[in-house]
C-alpha cells in the first residue's frame, strides 16, 4: 500500500539549522509530505551528543527533531561547498537556516535580501536568539538565557521559591512551530503573488509572544505575579492533594465552581459571597484553596478525576512521562509512533484527507549525499568529483 505523503508533498525544503527550533520547524514540514534535505557539517548537528541516554551513538535528542529528512553532509566553509547549496536553493521552495550574520559575510553575503534577489521564489525562514537590530541584535540565544530574560522564568515555580526553568525547551519548540507557520504563510501568500520572501523567527520574540495573560496583564495596569501551579487570574486552577495523588483541578466558570462543590459535598461553598464569581475567588485564594483542600482529603484522585471530568469539571491526576505514554488514549490518539527502530512523538496536527506520516527515521550524518546531490541535477562525474575533493561526505 502506497503511504499518502500529505499536504505538502513536492515542497523541497533545504533545512541547514541546527540544534532545535529550526529542524524542528523543518521537521513538521517533513511530517506532512515536505521533501526536507538536512544539510549537516561532517561533524554533524550538535544535537547528535546531548545525551546520555545515545542509542547506537546518537542521542535521542536529535532523533526527536529530524525524522522525515534525508541528509547532505556538506563543508560550507569552502566556495565550492556554497556554491552546492545554491544549486540546491535554485530549485528549492523552502531554506531554513540559523547562521550568525558573520558566518553570511564570510561566505560573501553583506546583506540578506542578495539571497532573495537572486532567488526570487524562495521562502528563506531565519532564526536567530535576538534578531539583528536593537540592543541584543546578532548576539547568541538559547532557551533557558531566553526564558530568563524574557520573563518567563520570572513567573514559573513557587511563590515563595526561586524563579525556575520551564522543564522543556519551550521556547525553542515555540520558534519552531511559529517558523513552520511562518513558512506555511509565505507559501500560501506565494501562490497568489508567485514571490516568496524572508521571514525572520526569534526565540526573544517567540518568547515574549508566549506569556499569556501576564503580557496583557501588565500592559493593563496589572502585575505579572509567580503563582506556584495556581492561576494569576482563575480560581480554583491549582494542584491540589487528594487522598492519593495530586489532582489539577482547572475551574473556568462558576458553574464548573458550582459543580465542583455539589461533587465534593459541599453545595453551600460554592454560594458563600466570597467565592459567587471569578474574580471573588482571586481575592479569596488562599482560604478557598484551604477549603478545598479539606474538602479532597478522603478522596481517591483518580476516582475523583473520572466524576468530575463526566460532570463537566475539567482536572487531570499528575503523571509522568512514561505513564503518560503508557495510556491507550495516547495510543489512540497516535501520539506515540515508531518505524522500525525508530521512537518518537506523534503528529499533532491530524488532517482528515491529507494526514501527516513518518516515513523517514533521522538520518545519520551524509546518509544520502549522493542520491540529494543527483535529484538536484548534479551529475554522477560532478558528485564523484565532490566526495574526493571532500566538500561532500
Amino acid at each position: 500500500m502506497q503511504i499518502p505523503r500529505g499536504s505538502l508533498e513536492g515542497t523541497v525544503v533545504v533545512d541547514a539549522s541546527r540544534v532545535l527550533a529550526g529542524p524542528y520547524a523543518a521537521q513538521i514540514l517533513g511530517d506532512h509530505g515536505a521533501d526536507v534535505v538536512k544539510v549537516e557539517s561532517f561533524d554533524g548537528d550538535d544535537t547528535r551528543g546531548f545525551g546520555p541516554p545515545f542509542i547506537d551513538g546518537v542521542a535521542p535528542y536529535y532523533l526527536g527533531l529530524n525524522r522525515n529528512k534525508e541528509d547532505l553532509a556538506l563543508d560550507l566553509s569552502t566556495p565550492r561547498g556554497i556554491e552546492v547549496l545554491f544549486t540546491l536553493l535554485e530549485t528549492a521552495d523552502v531554506f531554513i537556516e540559523n547562521f550568525k550574520m558573520s558566518t553570511w559575510r564570510k561566505w560573501g553575503i553583506e546583506d540578506l535580501d542578495a539571497i532573495t534577489r537572486r532567488l526570487p521564489r524562495l521562502v528563506h525562514c531565519r532564526v536567530s536568539g535576538f534578531g539583528e537590530d536593537g540592543e541584543f541584535g546578532g548576539l547568541p540565544g538559547y532557551d533557558a538565557a531566553l526564558q530568563a530574560i524574557s520573563g518567563m522564568m520570572s513567573v514559573n515555580g513557587e511563590a515563595t521559591a526561586d524563579a525556575t526553568r520551564v522543564g522543556m525547551p519551550i521556547v525553542d519548540t515555540s520558534t519552531g512551530m511559529h517558523g513552520a507557520m511562518g513558512i506555511l504563510l509565505a507559501l500560501l501568500e506565494r501562490n497568489r503573488s508567485g514571490l516568496g520572501q524572508r521571514l525572520e523567527v526569534t526565540l526573544y520574540d517567540c518568547a515574549i509572544s508566549m506569556l499569556h495573560p501576564h503580557v496583557s496583564n501588565v500592559l493593563y495596569g496589572g502585575r505579572a505575579v509567580r503563582t506556584g501551579n495556581g492561576h494569576p487570574n482563575i480560581v480554583p486552577y491549582d494542584l491540589f492533594p487528594t487522598g492519593t495523588v495530586p489532582l489539577f483541578i482547572a475551574v473556568g466558570n462558576d458553574r464548573q465552581f458550582a459543580t465542583l462543590c455539589r461533587e465534593l459535598g459541599a453545595p453551600a461553598v460554592s454560594a458563600d459571597p466570597r467565592y459567587a464569581s471569578n474574580g471573588k475567588r482571586v481575592e479569596h485564594r488562599a482560604p478557598l484553596r484551604e477549603t478545598l483542600i479539606g474538602m479532597l482529603a478522603s478522596h481517591d484522585g483518580v476516582q475523583l478525576f473520572d466524576r468530575l471530568m463526566a460532570s463537566g469539571v475539567p482536572c487531570a491526576p499528575v503523571l509522568t512521562v512514561e505513564q503518560t505514554l503508557a495510556l491507550k488514549h495516547t495510543t489512540t490518539r497516535e501520539m506515540q509512533v515508531e518505524l522500525g527502530d525508530y521512537r518518537g512523538a506523534g503528529i499533532p496536527a491530524k488532517l482528515s484527507r491529507t494526514p501527516g506520516t513518518v516515513r523517514l527515521p533521522p538520518p545519520r550524518i551524509g546518509e544520502h549525499s549522493a542520491g540529494v546531490l543527483g535529484r538536484f541535477g548534479f551529475t554522477p562525474a560532478q558528485i564523484a568529483q565532490l566526495f574526493e575533493a571532500k566538500v561532500v561526505k
